[in-house]
């Protein structure tokens, strides 16, 4: 992350972030609470990005569908 890099503010329930924060101090792994959510934030997104469908994907499902009779 570069020192220049703007934050913006994300309110949790307050049990969240105390759950959170004893992860954080059990692991020892994050520094802060703000540095796990930022981590699993990215890895989610991640994983949505690449979980998208290829065309070819796509196109062989629209296949399937159509030589069953659904389109």
């Amino acid at each position: 992350m570069a020192l220049t890099e703007e934050r913006a503010q994300v309110s949790i329930p307050r049990d969240l972030y105390e759950k959170a924060k004893n992860y954080v101090e059990a692991q020892g792994t994050f520094k802060s609470v703000d540095e796990l959510v930022e981590f699993l934030l990215r890895q989610l997104l991640e994983e949505q990005e690449t979980s998208v469908m290829s065309k070819e994907d796509e196109e062989a499902v629209k296949d399937r569908l159509r030589r069953l009779g659904y389109l």
